[in-house]
């Protein structure tokens, strides 16, 4: 019993409302960071939109931040493990005025 109220306690509930749980698309992560923390700001760019707004802003302690980029790591090797290399093909930057402009 003593057991069973252990494993209860060391149990994490963790819930996600229906907006958050959506996700928000990104293409483009801009990292900052101070001597306390680092700043992640995920961007969604589009061809021929000179401007662009920060969609999320996550903030993170550099300890935080460590084990963030081991997770991903670990991620990515399980990822490639299974479903092959995952191709990072080297790009200019994405000109801001790519391709037409629309029109209605």
């Amino acid at each position: 019993m003593a057991e069973n109220k252990n494993q209860n306690q060391n149990q994490l509930n963790i819930e996600i409302d229906e907006v958050v749980a959506d996700g928000v698309y990104s293409n483009l992560a801009i990292i900052n960071h101070s001597v306390s923390e680092f700043v992640v700001d995920f961007v969604n760019i589009m061809p021929g939109r000179p401007k662009s707004k920060v969609k999320s802003r996550i903030i993170l302690t550099p300890q935080h931040a460590k084990r963030l980029l081991k997770a991903l790591n670990d991620n990515v090797n399980r990822f490639e493990s299974a479903h092959g290399e995952i191709k990072d093909y080297e790009q200019p930057p994405i000109p801001m005025n790519f391709g037409p402009t629309g029109e209605a």
